[in-house]
């Protein structure tokens, strides 16, 4: 059965296309999470139950939350209450909602079906697997990515680090000033 993982395709390229196109950052945030979840679902239904549930828990759980958070903090401010009660108006909420019926659609038809007629893939890809190959095959490149993680990781510590300490060392001086 093809159609499935068409629909989902469908889904996901919609949904993309209204990240691209949408100008308000909460709607493109609503937007992204659910082609991020169409995207799982296609990897569910391909045979990688694996990779769709790191792409659940990992992007659409993890990051997602993360840029929604950071768009709420940067939307502070009293204009911004007329705002929030536009996003709650019906056809705010419409497509995202009736993507995700559509995805939920499919997958009570895909658990109330065998597992052999979902997959399109002839065998499932595990953890194993995905360790086996990791590890052994694509070793260099997973230390590459590890070690620019690290050196991203050490240059946003040492930008905001700087960019606090600034701001102290001049409160501390002109403390000193005025207590000396």
């Amino acid at each position: 059965m093809m159609w499935p993982f068409y629909l989902m395709a469908l889904v996901a390229i919609i949904s993309t296309i209204r990240v691209i196109t949408n100008s308000n950052p909460v709607h493109a945030l609503l937007s992204l999470i659910i082609s991020l979840l169409a995207v799982a679902g296609i990897f569910f239904i391909v045979g990688a139950p694996f990779a769709g549930a790191l792409e659940i828990i990992v992007y659409a759980g993890a990051i997602m939350v993360l840029f929604v958070f950071v768009v709420m903090m940067l939307n502070l401010g009293s204009h911004t209450v007329a705002q929030e009660k536009s996003w709650l108006t019906s056809e705010t909420w419409a497509y995202p909602a009736a993507m995700s019926f559509i995805m939920g659609l499919i997958l009570v038809w895909t658990l109330s079906h065998s597992t052999t007629d979902a997959v399109m893939g002839q065998q499932l890809i595990g953890p194993k697997q995905v360790g086996i190959a990791l590890f052994t095959k694509y070793l260099l490149l997973v230390e590459v990515a590890a070690l620019l993680l690290l050196a991203s990781l050490v240059a946003a510590y040492h930008l905001g680090k700087r960019g606090l300490g600034d701001g102290q060392s001049e409160n501390y001086s002109e403390d000193k000033k005025e207590q000396g």
